[in-house]
């Protein structure tokens, strides 16, 4: 399993570019914090997840004044 923004998650043996897009995700408009580290996005399909790895995914959102 892995951590996905504090939740489990069946995603290991998946690359992140995968996981990303299988979850609805944008990977042009995310940052992505592997093992408490930011991955840089030409890391996203060269990392593959593994039991107790942790993401965090911040989505970019427009908008403001």
């Amino acid at each position: 399993m892995v951590k996905v923004n504090g939740e489990l998650v069946e995603a290991a043996g998946k690359n992140v570019a995968a996981y990303l897009a299988e979850a609805g995700y944008d990977s042009r408009a995310v940052a992505v914090e592997y093992n408490e580290v930011i991955l840089p996005k030409a890391d996203y399909e060269k990392t593959v997840l593994a039991d107790g790895d942790a993401l965090e995914i911040v989505c970019f959102m427009g908008g403001g004044r």
